[in-house]
């Protein structure tokens, strides 16, 4: 067995389902299954399982996420379990995108315009990198590492290497950098950037915040240094480092001239095509748009759009699936697709939507064919690249159950709190006949449910002959909730219905309020501390509620309408509603429905048998379950307090710090005198102009820190800062 690379570091052990599912899934690797499923209910340490099996599995390992906030936080806690591992984060890089398009109703063109994080940049080639160069890798990506990412061999073919002796002259490496896309500047050095100061050449990989210091002497390297960019203090001596290009896409000299003449080739066809179908508009526009980007590639070697000449510039045939982040990983490798009923039908439907506007742009002359192969993977090039794969899902679908050679389940809670208790009531006070009949029988008269689902239902003690239908009852059962301290919420269909019954409950006299995807971000914080304080009792939402929602204070959910078929009514969705309420020990839900369907009666199946799995391991482990008791903070007023003192007070001090070490510096006796005079010289404004910028500079390199270790709520803060910093400064000194 070869030596183990991945040490988990925790201080808990596996504890009820755990272990058993970490046996299991070790168990079905060993024996090569391709897909397994962890079927774990909210609330198991799914995330603390999955790195019990990377840990043992022992191989480089992608956890891929349908978002990117689910992404950095299963990042941060991988790095948590893994500290001495290379655990990255791997998004796409765009703060903002519009794709190239064109509306044939509209005769309307639409040009690709987008916006860059360069952080997020960094860490990309961070993550490719490390993939290159190291065995323990952990992986946390977006669907984005289904994206063309440029050849792995071409991007490590090129890399740089420099040792102490090495002949090469101060130019000769220069030249070297600009071939592998660094870039010259005369400034401050950021990613991806190089200077030349007398006989020393300063360069900063892309992929890090430090600088390499490179010196020669006799036409050869005599030193090398790793400096810190913003004091620079050496933090390190080396004696030989590599430089990975600072762009992914890597075209060699002779691919270029072969793809020069088959983009021509391609085009001079495509005219053919245009003018037999007799489309001389779409021609012409063809042939400008070609010749225009060839004469810009052969000039400057870049032209807006040069990614849909990618089948050309790396030799691919047409049709042929692109490079991506999967290329990267040499040799065997685990997948794991966490909350996979979402994730898979999202990687899945990238390539139509994809296809569908290349399609356009191809038949109207905006691009030529080979567009159509800067594309994402489609899902079974997806599945053929991937390794052995575990699926991680509360509710996984029957896509991942049926490709799946086993199901694992994970449904303990170590803490014991069990699954809400579920009551189903009708929707209407007329409807009592009509209650609870199956899909099969519905319009029968007369119909009652069957034998298999009977016993579900409604409580045998029930009485409806006084029912004024699932508002009025919804009421009546929120108050005797609210009395005993708790809370309850209700889902609805549409935030108007949403909005419509809020409304009604505050005219009842009740503390109620709506949530739904257009109340902005700090104001839905704000609204559900409000509702764990208790200054509001009920909260009424829609698919808002649905997934990710820790309330330990709620005891009561209403589903209204909960037979309605759509969506928001599947089995998946009421399986994870309901689990927002197996937080409090009096958990219970009361779905309003006329007709018992499908997905209702397996929800209530799946929810019942979870609940006397863990009755049964409480009652065999004396385990008492208790409401989870968790702090109650309002984020949103921290977060205004340290805005506050960082953009105020904070930011003020920084400058006083700054302008008594600016006049008297007396880390170099002699030059610290010298530099004292010549700042005393200065204008009060060329002195705060040096004091901001290198207040901004330390800020800055703060902020990427901050972004590296994935901890975005600081970085925004040192991001406003710098924002204040230079408002500061003069319009033409700002950065």
């Amino acid at each position: 067995m070869k030596n183990k690379v991945f040490k988990l570091k925790s201080e808990f052990k596996p504890d009820g389902d755990q272990p058993k599912a970490i046996s299991e899934l070790l168990s079905g690797l060993n024996k090569g299954m391709e897909k397994q499923t962890l079927l774990g209910a909210t609330g198991t340490g799914k995330t603390f399982t999955v790195a019990n099996v990377i840990a043992e599995w022992n191989k480089p390992t992608l956890v891929i996420a349908h978002n990117k906030t689910l992404a950095a936080q299963l990042a941060q806690e991988f790095r948590e379990f893994f500290p001495d591992a290379a655990v990255h984060y791997f998004v796409s890089y765009y703060d903002y995108y519009q794709p190239e398009a064109y509306m044939p109703a509209s005769d309307t063109y639409i040009e690709k315009d987008a916006q860059i994080n360069k952080e997020i940049d960094r860490l990309r080639h961070a993550t490719t990198q490390s993939l290159l160069t190291r065995p323990d890798v952990i992986i946390v990506a977006s669907v984005s590492c289904i994206y063309g990412l440029g050849s792995p061999e071409d991007y490590e073919k090129v890399n740089l290497k420099l040792e102490i002796g090495m002949k090469i002259e101060r130019l000769e490496l220069m030249k070297k950098l600009v071939i592998i896309h660094f870039e010259r500047t005369n400034a401050d050095i950021t990613p991806g950037t190089f200077r030349s100061i007398g006989n020393k050449v300063e360069v900063m990989p892309i992929s890090e915040t430090f600088i390499y210091q490179i010196e020669f002497e006799e036409g050869a390297i005599f030193r090398i240094a790793k400096v810190d960019p913003i004091s620079s203090h050496i933090i390190k001596e080396e004696k030989n480092i590599f430089l990975f290009p600072a762009k992914h896409f890597i075209t060699n000299k002779d691919q270029l001239k072969i793809a020069f003449k088959d983009i021509k080739s391609e085009l001079a066809a495509q005219l053919k095509k245009f003018e037999k179908e007799g489309k001389p508009l779409e021609a012409e526009r063809i042939k400008r748009r070609t010749s225009y980007d060839l004469a810009m590639i052969k000039e400057i070697g870049y032209c807006n759009g040069i990614e849909n000449y990618s089948r050309h510039m790396s030799g691919k045939k047409e049709g042929e699936a692109p490079e991506t982040l999967l290329s990267y990983f040499k040799g065997e490798f685990l997948t794991i697709i966490d909350e996979s009923h979402v994730t898979l039908p999202q990687i899945g439907g990238m390539y139509a939507g994809d296809a569908s506007r290349k399609n356009t742009l191809v038949e109207f002359g905006f691009r030529l064919p080979s567009a159509k192969d800067n594309r994402p993977l489609k899902i079974a090039e997806f599945e053929e690249r991937t390794g052995q794969t575990i699926y991680v899902s509360a509710t996984p679908s029957e896509k991942e159950k049926s490709a799946s050679q086993q199901i694992v389940e994970q449904i303990i809670r170590p803490t014991g709190l069990i699954d809400p208790e579920i009551i189903v009531r009708p929707v209407s006070a007329s409807t009592n006949e009509k209650l609870f009949v199956s899909p099969s029988d519905e319009g029968k008269r007369g119909a009652r449910p069957s034998e298999k689902t009977s016993d579900l239902l409604r409580q045998k003690d029930d009485s409806f002959e006084n029912y004024g239908g699932q508002i009025q009852d919804f009421i009546k059962e929120a108050e005797k909730t609210i009395k005993k301290g708790f809370r309850v919420i209700a889902t609805t269909l549409t935030k108007k219905m949403a909005e419509d019954l809020s409304i009604y409950l505050k005219e009842k006299g009740m503390k109620a309020e709506y949530l739904h995807s257009e109340i902005k971000t700090i104001e839905r914080i704000q609204i559900l501390t409000a509702f764990r304080k208790g200054d509001m009792d009920i909260l009424v939402g829609v698919n808002l509620l649905r997934e990710g929602l820790d309330l330990p204070e709620l005891a009561l959910i209403g589903i209204l309408d909960a037979d309605k078929a759509g969506f928001l009514r599947s089995e998946t969705s009421l399986i994870q509603t309901i689990g927002r309420a197996a937080r409090n020990v009096e958990g219970r839900v009361i779905l309003y429905a006329d007709v018992m369907t499908d997905a209702l009666e397996n929800a209530i199946k799946e929810t019942t048998r979870r609940r006397n799995i863990q009755i049964s391991y409480n009652k065999k482990n004396n385990i008492t379950p208790k409401t989870i008791i968790k702090k109650i903070k309002d984020i949103t007023e921290e977060l205004e307090n340290k805005h506050e003192k960082a953009v105020g007070a904070e930011l003020d001090l920084d400058v006083e710090l700054f302008k008594k070490a600016f006049i008297k510096d007396k880390s170099n006796k002699g030059k610290g005198e010298r530099d004292s005079i010549k700042n005393l010289l200065l204008s009060d404004q060329d002195r705060n102009k040096i004091i901001y910028e290198k207040i901004i500079n330390l800020k800055e390199k703060e902020m990427n820190k901050a972004v590296k270790e994935l901890d975005f709520e600081t970085a925004a803060i040192l991001r406003d800062e710098i924002i204040a910093l230079n408002n500061k400064l003069s319009p033409k000194d700002k950065k």
